[in-house]
């Protein structure tokens, strides 16, 4: 028997016009759909005449569900993955039903879509010659605040994805961490109410702590290079890096850390787990 594939499939972050030729003729020709939220999917679905059975595979049970859709693809049905707004996997579930295909030998097929991240620099108007994808901080204020160190003196643009109900204690995070830098807020995106707001965080914190202006809507946050005057672009892996320098020509591996902890920004204990992965 004939295995089926898996079509990863972009759909609209938005706009419903948004959608693709070939998302639509794959949603109308793959046996079932596996969908972030069902709910969500079926409007989209609805509005073009797709009637397709679904399932739903959202984070707390992609493991579960990747075992069934596998069973299904190897029995020779073909499905279509997608997510509530955008490309799957991508700050949303789908990555381990694709790992899961690869390994288990069943193909897998791009169609590609609308994406967030892409939509929200072309809006910022930044001069983009590198940037670092953050997704979504952890809601751990320990894992946040030294993901943000490890990210402070990175050389090019910050992104990051935040909810409404989270977006001013990100914010609070971003300013106390990172400084207060030029920021590109896109709200809304391909909607009515889509907005480009762009200036210090201070300025966009200020906005959105006013009970008149709450945050509404999905977010993405472009976050300016830091001045190079003030800081060095210096990945986790360099400062590893340097510390075996040091060490190599005498240092204690905690003196070590301590001096490039200074130079660089990022905290001691973070370069000194990299530093030990490399020994």
């Amino acid at each position: 028997m004939k295995t089926g594939s898996l079509y990863i499939t972009g759909t609209p972050i938005g706009n419903l016009g948004d959608i693709s030729s070939r998302a639509l003729e794959t949603l109308n020709n793959v046996d079932f759909i596996a969908a972030e939220d069902t709910r969500v999917s079926l409007k989209l679905l609805t509005k073009f005449g797709i009637k397709k059975p679904m399932l739903s595979c959202r984070k707390h049970n992609i493991r579960e569900v990747s075992e069934k859709i596998i069973e299904r693809l190897q029995n020779g049905e073909s499905c279509a993955l997608i997510t509530d707004a955008g490309m799957p996997c991508i700050s949303d579930p789908g990555a381990e039903l694709v790992e899961l295909c690869r390994t288990r030998g069943v193909q897998t097929v791009v169609v590609p879509g609308a994406s967030a991240l892409v939509a929200a620099l072309a809006l910022s108007g930044f001069m983009c010659q590198r940037f670092s994808f953050e997704g979504f901080l952890s809601i751990n204020p320990k894992q946040r605040k030294e993901r943000l160190l490890e990210v402070k003196n990175y050389g090019g643009l910050l992104i990051f994805y935040e909810a409404p109900h989270k977006l001013i204690k990100t914010l609070n995070d971003l300013l106390n961490v990172l400084g207060d830098r030029r920021i590109v807020l896109c709200r809304e995106m391909t909607k009515i109410h889509e907005e480009v707001l762009d200036g210090r965080i201070s300025e966009i914190l200020r906005r959105y702590e006013n009970p008149e202006t709450p945050p509404r809507g999905e977010f993405v946050l472009i976050l300016e290079a830091p001045d190079s005057d003030k800081a060095e672009a210096v990945t986790i892996e360099q400062a590893a890096k340097k510390v075996a320098e040091l060490t190599a020509s005498g240092y204690k591996p905690a003196d070590a850390c301590k001096i490039i902890a200074k130079e660089t920004g990022l905290t001691k204990s973070l370069i000194y787990k990299e530093y030990l992965k490399n020994i």
